[in-house]
Parts: C-alpha cells; structure tokens; sequence
C-alpha cells in the first residue's frame, strides 16, 4: 500500500479515531496526541498492516493504557476539561442539561481506561463482544466483566430520576 493511501485512510479514519481517543482520556489535547501517536505507528507498518483500523484501536487503547499507568490511576478533570469533554461527547444529546453532561463526564473520568475503552468500543463503535476482544487482547469473559462493572458503576454514580406526579395532581 502507498503514502497516498495511507493518507486517505488517515483523513476518513481520524474523527472516528479521535472520537475514541477522547473518551478513553477525556481530554482534548491528550487525545489529540494519541491520535497522532497511533497514526505514526500505523504509518510505520502500513506495508504490514492488513486491517489499519483494528491496529490503529489497538494502539490507541494501548497508549491510553500506558497513559493511566504513567499519570495515576485517577486524574482530576478541571471545569473547563469536563465542559469540553461534554460539548462534543458522541453519546450524549445535544439536548441534554449541561449539568447531566458534565456529570457524564466526571462519571466516565471515574472508570478505569479498560472499562472507557471497552464502553467506548461495544457502544460507540458498535462492536461485538469478541470485536471489542480481539481489539484490546483480552478474553470475550474480560469484555463482559468489564462492561458490566463499567455499567454498573455508571447507574451507582448516576442521579435517580425524579418521580413521576401522581395522576390526577397538577405540578
């Protein structure tokens, strides 16, 4: 394969990539960097690479993983941060309150990267158990443990939702 299909894979491939990266580091600037890291890494095997997406995931994931293990487990998000994280987040609608937006946000910031990654993956991208799998190296079991932790996790930290009014009273 050439430079010049490098390149049109790159302009076609970077917003989903980059959309992924963002929800794996919930930070706009880290992202942007794994992003071009993992592009630098597809480009130097692009003659060895057969499925570019799958590798560029894969890099990605990896990168946000080392990430994490290099800057803490945990990393405060500022205001800002978790505002512009929320303004441009995939999943949530643009109708939504800024407050249940940015609490998203915070909630996601508090997953480990496997769990955002996973997340990311099987709900974003639309992948199946074994996809997500294959993606990030781990067992199809890991996938759904990881998934569900993350998911429960979610429901424990999200807000219930207000009572419905009885029927027949006015509000």
């Amino acid at each position: 394969m050439s430079r010049e299909d490098f390149s049109t894979w790159a302009e076609v491939a970077s917003p989903q990539l980059y959309r992924i990266a963002r929800l794996l580091v919930l930070d706009a600037h880290a992202a942007e960097d794994l992003l071009q890291d993992a592009l630098e890494k597809v480009f130097a095997h692009w003659s060895r690479v057969d499925e570019p997406d799958a590798y560029a995931r894969r890099v990605l994931a990896n990168a946000a993983n080392s990430r994490w293990r290099r800057h803490g487990r945990r990393r405060e998000t500022s205001w800002e941060e978790r505002q512009d994280a929320g303004t441009s987040h995939p999943q949530v609608s643009p109708h939504a309150g800024v407050e249940e937006r940015l609490d998203l946000i915070g909630d996601l910031a508090s997953l480990p990267v496997r769990q955002r990654a996973v997340l990311a993956l099987r709900y974003l991208e639309d992948r199946s158990e074994q996809e997500v799998a294959d993606l990030l190296d781990i067992s199809v079991g890991t996938v759904k443990s990881q998934t569900s932790r993350a998911l429960t996790r979610l429901r424990h930290l999200a807000p219930a939702p207000a009572p419905a009014p009885a029927e027949g009273t006015r509000s």
